[in-house]
């Protein structure tokens, strides 16, 4: 177990590792706004490499703690703008996957012998009670409005407006080939490609939603993409699609698909990564060309 440290003792450990800090009452205010363990993932790039390639605890010569501080309020700025843009495509998918279930049986999320999947299945089960959890603990007027006149059973239109992210993936992997294709090719895609898109927001959501870090992150599984010459934009961002500026762009392509527009807020907050020569902006798998894309054009 690690021993407590005070704010000053923070900053003096920072200091007997190299950190350069030129106004310690302002690192000691910084610290206690922002925890030092979270601050930590922003200044790990920073440390020297030893010889196995792993992290030392000094930090390179000239390790600045205002650098540091500026990739965190850029990654700030990153989750605000990204948080927005996700947004409308989040919103379609909800409205576009219950519209179609609610023309096959208004409760189809209920009924599993409309979906493609049997009610005995591990997945249903935890999808239904995780469903019914969130009904339970929801303050929506509109679920209240259905437990007054209809015994609490949304339909499923309704009931998608209560799902996070992860349950709606589930549901639309329980809906109908036919639905799903009608869902994907809003957004020029195929169903197993949408799916795997959605896997991959849903982290980069829940980063930008509990204040995770979207700087320097690498994501473990790549989406699936279209075929290569399909969209010229994401071949070209292909090769990013384990780093944040990779899963940015599928954002931008489908808002661009769904006739929403690209992102500006998202192009200018990229474009305004800060100029520190030791943690360059391929640290966010930024190319050094991303901007000549369409996806990306400011």
């Amino acid at each position: 177990m690690k021993e407590f440290r005070t704010y000053e003792e923070q900053v003096d450990l920072l200091l007997s590792r190299g950190l350069v800090i030129e106004d310690q009452d302002t690192a000691i205010a910084q610290l206690q706004d922002v925890n030092y363990y979270r601050l930590s993932g922003y200044w790990y790039p920073f440390r020297k490499l030893a010889t196995n390639g792993s992290r030392e605890d000094d930090f390179f010569p000239g390790t600045r703690l205002a650098d540091v501080l500026s990739l965190y309020n850029f990654d700030a700025r990153l989750r605000t703008a990204t948080f927005d843009a996700l947004a409308p495509v989040e919103l379609s998918i909800r409205a576009r996957l219950g519209h179609e279930l609610g023309e096959l049986d208004e409760c189809a999320h209920l009924n599993p012998t409309v979906l493609s999947v049997r009610a005995s299945t591990e997945d249903y089960g935890r999808w239904y009670k995780k469903y019914t959890q969130g009904l339970e603990h929801s303050h929506e007027d509109f679920v209240s409005h259905h437990q007054d006149n209809y015994n609490g059973r949304l339909p499923v239109w309704a009931a998608v407006e209560i799902l996070d992210l992860g349950s709606l993936r589930y549901l639309f992997g329980f809906a109908p080939r036919p639905v799903q294709d009608k869902v994907a090719d809003h957004f020029g895609l195929r169903a197993p490609q949408l799916e795997s898109w959605m896997r991959a927001l849903e982290i980069v959501r829940n980063a930008c939603a509990h204040h995770g870090r979207l700087y320097n992150r690498v994501y473990t599984k790549a989406p699936k993409l279209p075929t290569v010459g399909k969209y010229p934009a994401l071949d070209k961002a292909g090769p990013f699609m384990t780093r944040t500026f990779g899963q940015l762009t599928l954002i931008q392509h489908m808002r661009d698909a769904q006739g929403t527009g690209m992102s500006r807020m998202l192009s200018a907050v990229l474009a305004s990564y800060p100029s520190v020569k030791l943690v360059p902006k391929s640290h966010v798998g930024l190319p050094s060309d991303w901007d000549d894309s369409p996806l990306w054009a400011r």
